[in-house]
């Protein structure tokens, strides 16, 4: 029997790596004769650049950047062993994770240090790179990130602004870098498909969460339509409706002007790098998961994305989740054969946490003795 493992992290518990570890620990002790192969996957958001950095025997880079609030910290980015190829996060950068809840303000905050991110990865020799741009704590789109690339950014007497979200209403010159910093390809992992402004654009639906109130959601949506407007008459280029251009508070709009980047789904960019297609050859069964099964399961991408790819070639598919909210209907709708919880019991939060290991373990364990036993 030739097992295919394809989970995602469970979050707060378990990393993509650690659920392959318990799948193959519990599958082997069940068969001891299977074959395993383990792909650790990702949609695109935190912890991409680790799966595909450690997927292509890469290395990591350290380095000093700005973060949302313009104070140095320490940042990670990954590399192929032959420098082409850099994987990158925002959320490194520039992400929500890295404030306190009383520091959150999109109004202050800045993607500026994503873009030393990009400059550095380019210094260090890529010529392609692949960022997720997941959890930010912004709404600049994306000006931040250009000033570090070398653009300015001009109020109507002609002094330079800080490129924060505040701002974006002040903009009327843009000024492009006299020559470009970086000539690099970038695919951006982007599930979202919000358009840069209005009622289902950056400030409205994500602005809230990264500690904006009503009034600045307003003053970020009239900024990001200034912008835009900007650009279009001075550029000539209109890409604020274009489906991504909202994600990750506009910095999706930030990287298709600045730096021409390609926004793709976050799951096909992780399925492409891993050849997820080309390792399905001869396998009898998938295991995949999450760690909760619900209706943003259904929304997502990642592993329908997996069930997809596996019933294109007859190829069952398992999911295990620590929580499971989806309906017989919903299991099936996402291509899957089976899906189930690996609590045995009802659990607190904490426990159910030391558990996960186990859980995904001794899951497999029972899935695997039970479809070798029908086999004999």
């Amino acid at each position: 029997m030739k097992i295919l493992l394809a989970p995602d992290k469970f979050r707060g518990s378990l990393t993509a790596l650690d659920v392959c570890n318990a799948m193959r620990d519990g599958i082997l002790a069940a068969n001891p004769t299977a074959e395993v192969i383990a792909i650790p996957m990702a949609d695109g958001g935190e912890g991409t650049a680790e799966i595909l950095t450690q997927d292509a025997d890469g290395f990591f880079v350290e380095t000093e950047v700005m973060d949302p609030l313009w104070r140095p910290i320490r940042a990670n980015f990954g590399m192929t062993p032959n420098r082409q190829t850099a994987f990158l996060e925002m959320a490194s950068a520039s992400g929500l994770k890295l404030l306190s809840s009383e520091e959150r303000n999109p109004l202050k905050t800045s993607t500026y240090g994503t873009g030393e991110l990009i400059v550095k990865a380019f210094e260090a020799g890529a010529k392609h790179i692949i960022l997720g741009i997941g959890g930010s704590a912004t709404t600049d789109a994306g000006i931040g990130m250009a000033a570090a690339l070398g653009w300015r950014f001009c109020d109507k007497t002609g002094h330079e602004l800080a490129p924060v979200g505040e701002n974006l209403l002040q903009i009327e010159q843009i000024i492009p870098p006299e020559s470009p910093l970086i000539d690099v390809t970038i695919d951006v992992a982007c599930d979202v498909t919000a358009p840069l402004f209005g009622p289902s654009g950056a400030a409205y639906v994500y602005a809230p969460q990264k500690g904006a109130d009503e009034a600045a959601v307003k003053t970020l949506d009239a900024g990001l339509q200034h912008v835009a407007a900007v650009i279009h008459r001075d550029f000539g280029i209109d890409l604020a409706h274009q489906p991504g251009t909202g994600a990750a508070g506009g910095l999706g709009f930030g990287l298709l002007f600045f730096l021409k980047a390609n926004l793709k789904e976050g799951v096909k960019i992780v399925m492409e790098q891993t050849h997820f297609e080309e390792q399905l050859a001869g396998v009898d069964l998938v295991f995949t998961g999450e760690g909760k099964m619900d209706e943003q399961t259904l929304q997502g991408k990642l592993i329908a994305g997996i069930a997809k790819a596996a019933k294109a070639r007859n190829i069952p598919v398992i999911a295990l989740c620590g929580t499971l909210l989806l309906t017989t209907h919903d299991i099936h709708s996402l291509g899957l054969s089976y899906a189930r919880s690996i609590l045995p019991r009802p659990m607190t939060l904490p426990e159910a946490i030391d558990y996960a290991y186990q859980g995904v373990k001794e899951t497999s364990h029972s899935l695997v003795s039970l479809l070798t036993l029908l086999q004999q």
